[in-house]
């Protein structure tokens, strides 16, 4: 994330400086006070970016494409969930607000747009831990047993992914039938006393906009694949390091903060050249509002709240999801890699509704790509 002196965003945007306080008082472009001088302004890069980008009617539609698919404008309709003025939302219903008292199954019902309860079918075979290596399994399966999703309508569709939820809950949280997921995967791991807290974060995370596994997920069920098929392709896309798998670079920061000291550990990273990992959002440029809801909940461990204090200091970035989740984890003596646990079962409701969203608009996604390569022979 970065930010703009009003000189910077006049030479990117090309207009005169009243356009661009019209700009912000309109909430096109969000703009911040300079730490350094109050008396001005500092305005967020991606909004002006954007809006130079939709200005620049001289350009070549190819161009703006390859821009746009980079953290730009989305790329595609979706009735599904936003991340509009630093909050989220999920069928216009702040996520912040619902994770007070909803649980992941009413997420699923609304992003679904169901209007009865979720039915999970009990499986014969119960495995005593969460694991990710069994929702591969499970899910992998399914696939060529399932129907393509392609020519189905809305309910055959819902039906089907309650079917694959419950597929995926039964590897992730594994348990009593008749309790809610949060408290199947709070027991499951032997710490009751976390059930609240995983129930706020499988909220929070249940669904957030076109990111990587979201996009790919949806590109899988344009084609016309199976359900199963599409959350098998968001859960692996899930995994890599700068998505779901940022935990583990928080666990490392923590464990370089715990050998070196706290400022030394922050100041290496950046000495480095390296980003802190889990330090500011793209989408959230003052605070990533699912970590603050989380943060809010609990005791930050003392080396935790350290790293926090320092890394928001000399990054001047507050800490994300990722950091929350992380610290959770810590705090309440999960495993390693509940982080990922928590993810993958939250999202999984996300993906089958953009799943069903894509397959019941009937559209092929099927970009252009933009030949770089050496000349046509």
């Amino acid at each position: 994330m970065s930010w703009l002196t009003a000189e910077q965003a006049l030479n990117l945007l090309g207009t005169k400086s009243q356009t661009l306080y019209a700009n912000v008082s309109r909430g096109r472009i969000r703009a911040k006070p300079d730490p350094a001088d109050t008396r001005r302004s500092l305005y967020f890069t991606d909004d002006v970016k954007r809006l130079a980008t939709r200005n620049a009617g001289r350009r070549k539609t190819e161009a703006v494409a390859a821009e746009a698919i980079q953290w730009g404008d989305p790329v595609l309709p979706s009735a599904l969930s936003t991340v509009s003025n630093g909050r989220l939302f999920y069928r216009g219903m702040d996520a912040a607000t619902l994770a007070e008292s909803a649980k992941l199954e009413d997420v699923a019902l609304l992003l679904w747009d169901m209007k009865r309860p979720l039915r999970f079918e009990q499986s014969e075979k119960r495995q005593e831990l969460p694991s990710l290596n069994a929702a591969f399994s499970v899910l992998a399966g399914r696939i060529m047993h399932d129907l393509p999703s392609l020519g189905r309508s809305l309910p055959a569709l819902q039906n089907e992914a309650e079917s694959v939820f419950g597929t995926v809950a039964g590897a992730l949280a594994p348990g009593a039938w008749d309790q809610s997921l949060h408290q199947r995967l709070a027991a499951a791991w032997g710490r009751p006393d976390a059930g609240d807290l995983i129930r706020r974060s499988l909220v929070l995370l249940a669904d957030h906009e076109l990111n990587a596994s979201t996009f790919t997920a949806r590109i899988t069920a344009s084609a016309g694949a199976t359900l199963s098929a599409a959350t098998l392709s968001g859960l692996s896309t899930l995994t890599g390091p700068l998505h779901g798998g940022a935990w583990q670079s928080v666990r490392s920061l923590i464990a370089r903060a715990a050998v070196t000291g706290v400022d030394e550990a922050v100041r290496s990273y950046l000495a480095e050249g390296r980003p802190l990992p889990a330090f500011g959002h793209q989408l959230y440029p003052d605070v990533d509002i699912r970590a603050e809801a989380l943060l809010g909940c609990f005791t930050l461990p003392p080396l935790f709240a350290e790293v926090r204090d320092v890394g928001e200091r000399l990054v001047g970035e507050r800490v994300n999801v990722d950091f929350a989740l992380t610290a959770m984890t810590h705090a309440y003596h999960l495993p390693e890699d509940a982080p990922l646990i928590i993810f993958a079962l939250a999202r999984t409701v996300g993906w089958l509704a953009h799943a069903m969203e894509q397959a019941t608009s009937g559209r092929l996604i099927r970009p252009r790509a933009r030949y770089v390569g050496p000349p046509v022979q």
